[in-house]
């Protein structure tokens, strides 16, 4: 597993990398730039996660029928052509050009969907855990870098290096990443689709990710500007909150993931992050010195890295085999929504309420979300079992279908096994494979 996994994990971090590294000052530097504007650098912060959005399904959908790597290298040279575009940018609405073409290389879930393929589903937390914890170390890094490299070297920099490291993600899925397993399996796929978009446990994955991710915008926004116009500091100095924040937040991980993927506690870690998101921006808001402001970002931090390595893996769990790419575009989808909405509407509100206004509504919503994530089921009650085709009367296998309490099944052509999925509170291993006669 982790020879499959590390490969597809390093092209995510390095990505994720290349939108991090911008992100702490990207809203410094686009102040300076022609036509500039408080809104246009709300849009300039999160478009790319608009055309993220627009993609996301699209580029899903065409991974589930050609293949998971054609379909990621297309992503990744449509994200190289954007970076470079930001890089030469000296005028905020090519900046944004750029950025849109960065977020049209819409390759997240495509690769989700990948290690969901490659890696069976009781080893597949671990497995979204290691992505997790790589996409978290490169948020860390970035977090650190993107303010010192900038300040040295301006921000076009920053988008050459993402450039370059693009191309070498290339390089990396072409020598190093297996084919998915051939699978096969009898679905009326016709809808499934409008089912995806009707699934409640899916509708609250989805919820949880657009306000995950357009919280976390907003704070981006706001974290640089509020230190250096209200307390004085130099972009230099950025790295004095950032450090301890990424610290903690990945101190965070291990006991989140701990907790959500070997204990059955989803609900639970995602309702702690929830209450640290409320206090964190009540203390953002409400903060008369920089102290207590960073005392607010790094609880902020904390509660982003509880949810962020279980998130993906969790929507995966009420996802088929067949609609993997399909389900984490959509909710991949609602994430890069949240990141754009939080940009844009970061960008009004902050520029025409008072921020001590404004996190008072961010902790009520957390209110509300907090109901929602409660009515979410342990996925924890459904098993998995895996059994040779050769051993059972393969005549029987379709019987399966009419078993209310199987919840789907499909044959892995590659190892030659019949993979079944089943609600163990209902029935258990045995009787499923007397069935089968096994």
């Amino acid at each position: 597993m982790i020879k499959s996994i590390i490969p597809l994990s390093s092209i995510v971090a390095l990505r994720f990398f290349g939108l991090f590294l911008v992100l702490p000052v990207i809203s410094i530097y686009a102040i300076n730039f022609t036509n500039s504007s408080t809104f246009l650098i709300g849009i300039a912060v999160g478009c790319y996660a608009l055309t993220q959005m627009i993609f996301q399904v699209p580029f899903g959908m065409i991974s589930d029928k050609l293949g998971r790597k054609s379909t990621i290298i297309i992503g990744l040279i449509i994200f190289i052509i954007g970076s470079i575009i930001c890089a030469i940018s000296s005028n905020i609405y090519i900046l944004i050009l750029g950025r849109l073409l960065q977020g049209a290389g819409a390759i997240s879930a495509v690769v989700t969907a990948m290690i969901s393929d490659i890696v069976k589903e009781e080893q597949r937390p671990k497995a979204m855990a290691i992505m997790g914890a790589s996409i978290a170390l490169s948020f860390a890094i970035a977090m650190l870098a993107g303010p010192s490299i900038s300040s040295y070297f301006g921000m076009s920099s920053l988008f050459n290096i993402t450039a370059i490291l693009t191309i070498i993600s290339i390089y990396i899925l072409i020598k190093y990443v297996p084919n998915p397993p051939k699978i096969s399996h009898k679905y009326q796929t016709k809808t499934h689709f409008s089912i995806i978009l009707k699934d409640k446990n899916l509708i609250k994955m989805n919820i949880t990710n657009f306000l995950q991710k357009g919280f976390m915008t907003f704070a981006f926004m706001i974290i640089p500007i509020i230190l250096i116009q209200n307390f004085n500091w130099d972009l230099k100095e950025l790295y004095k909150v950032y450090t301890p924040s990424m610290l903690f937040g990945l101190l965070a991980m291990g006991p989140a993931t701990i907790l959500a993927q070997k204990k059955g506690k989803y609900k639970e870690v995602l309702i702690v992050g929830i209450l640290l998101f409320a206090i964190s921006f009540l203390t953002i808001g409400n903060s008369t010195s920089s102290i207590f402001f960073i005392i607010g970002v790094v609880i902020f931090f904390i509660g982003f890295n509880t949810h962020e390595p279980i998130m993906q893996s969790l929507a995966t769990k009420f996802a088929k085999v067949h609609q993997r790419g399909l389900v984490l575009g959509v909710f991949n989808s609602f994430g890069y929504l949240g990141t754009f909405l939080g940009g844009l509407l970061g960008g009004i509100f902050f520029e025409n309420t008072p921020i001590s206004t404004i996190v008072l509504y961010i902790a009520i919503i957390c209110i509300l979300w907090i109901a929602l994530i409660y009515t979410i089921p342990n996925p924890m009650n459904k098993k998995i079992v895996y059994i040779n085709i050769d051993t059972i009367n393969k005549s029987k296998i379709e019987n399966l279908n009419q078993n209310k309490h199987i919840d789907e099944w499909y044959i892995n052509e590659t190892e030659n096994t019949l993979v079944i999925k089943y609600d163990m509170k209902s029935i258990d291993e045995n009787s499923i494979k007397e069935e089968l006669q096994l």
